[in-house]
């Protein structure tokens, strides 16, 4: 099993800070932003179709969802350029961490994940430092209760998956990333919408460390992910059973 579905679960239970504060929001305005960079009609995008699914799925209002696509297509000119930007570094204990940002302002982003990692024992690298102990790959993750096993692992075999696995009540699926849209499109005939989707990089191999060490390191990204700028931290720490056990009990 990858060790993403353990990361997704726990944030999962221990519920979506990010809506508390407004972040989700934000950041899905900013992703709806810029995937209406390719189009303003998410029928003809692929990308924004999936944004603003994202966004419905989180309860963003329907004017907010508009306001987003008009920034990003151009429409509403308001002098905000948003651009994506990936960094690269390292967590305590050498956790290799990429950081993907959508940001009005890069030095501000550099500046806040910086001042996290440094302060957690981390550092920043250079481009290409981390990046090639990850493969990008199609992700999907959805509750079993949308469809089994045993028909979620046909499916995703049927149109090129390379691992299908459970964990508790969710299934999780991977792939190459030129099977995600025959992947997406099967599971969309099958009535399935996947709580999370899209292209994603993991761990060619995962870091394995003790339960205080984990939880340390699991404290750090949490810290990056609340920064209003970040969309995901992808990295290479194996959570294992204990600290998967420990994790619940906070």
């Amino acid at each position: 099993m990858s060790g993403h579905s353990h990361w997704a679960t726990i944030r999962r239970k221990k519920g979506a800070a990010d809506a508390k504060r407004g972040q989700a929001f934000t950041r899905l305005a900013r992703e709806i932003a810029i995937a209406a960079r390719g189009g303003a009609d998410p029928n003809n995008n692929f990308q924004l179709q999936l944004a603003v699914e994202r966004a419905r799925a989180q309860n963003m209002p329907k004017d907010s969802i508009e306001r987003a696509i008009k920034r990003g297509s151009g429409e509403d000119k308001d002098g905000t350029v948003i651009e994506e930007i990936t960094y690269e570094g390292y967590g305590p204990h050498g956790v290799a961490l990429i950081i993907e940002c959508v940001t009005d302002n890069r030095n501000r982003s550099v500046s806040e994940i910086r001042h996290q990692l440094s302060r957690a024992g981390g550092s920043m690298a250079e481009n290409g430092a981390v990046s090639w102990q990850f493969s990008r790959v199609a992700y999907f993750y959805f509750p079993a209760s949308m469809l089994g096993f045993d028909k979620a692992f046909e499916l995703a075999v049927e149109n090129g998956a390379d691992d299908v696995t459970e964990d508790g009540d969710m299934i999780e699926i991977i792939g190459p990333v030129e099977s995600f849209n025959t992947i997406n499109r099967s599971l969309r005939e099958a009535n399935v919408y996947p709580e999370e989707s899209g292209l994603r990089m993991i761990p060619k191999q995962e870091l394995e460390l003790d339960v205080e060490h984990t939880l340390q390191v699991y404290r750090t990204i949490e810290g990056i992910e609340e920064l209003d700028d970040v969309q995901d931290v992808y990295h290479n720490l194996k959570l294992s059973e204990e600290a998967l056990a420990a994790l619940e009990e906070e």
